[in-house]
């Protein structure tokens, strides 16, 4: 099972964009979306950075806390503003320290030379 969910292994879902022929090439917003986040559960941050759009990439991540545990993402909604622009809002969760932590995010994405980047994503307010 992918770890982003999908009923599908690994090696047919987010794999194939972490590596082989279909490297960085994840096909539309919501499916890179999906890989970035089974590339933070696998550790692999060099496709995380990878995928990050030059303009607002950082220099380098911090490495994972010890013992933190991804619990699951839940793809929310995506829209498609044009043929290069696209939003995904998305919730991730997470155990650190036996504390639950949830990751509520509307990313923006950008499609160059065929290619789709993370840009950024603001963090909508919590209802309740």
């Amino acid at each position: 099972m992918c770890p982003c969910g999908l009923p599908r292994p690994y090696a047919q879902c987010c794999g194939r964009w972490h590596q082989g022929p279909g490297h960085l090439q994840a096909p539309d917003a919501p499916a890179l979306m999906r890989s970035r986040y089974s590339a933070y559960v696998l550790g692999r941050h060099d496709y995380v950075l990878a995928t990050w759009h030059p303009s607002t990439r950082p220099a380098a991540l911090e490495p994972d806390p010890p013992g933190l545990k991804w619990l699951g993402l839940e793809v929310r909604a995506s829209a498609q503003a044009d043929a290069d622009h696209a939003t995904v809002e998305f919730v991730a969760r997470s155990r650190l320290a036996g504390r639950a932590q949830r990751l509520h995010e509307n990313s923006r994405f950008v499609r160059e030379d065929g290619r789709w980047y993370y840009v950024d994503g603001t963090f909508p307010a919590r209802n309740g």
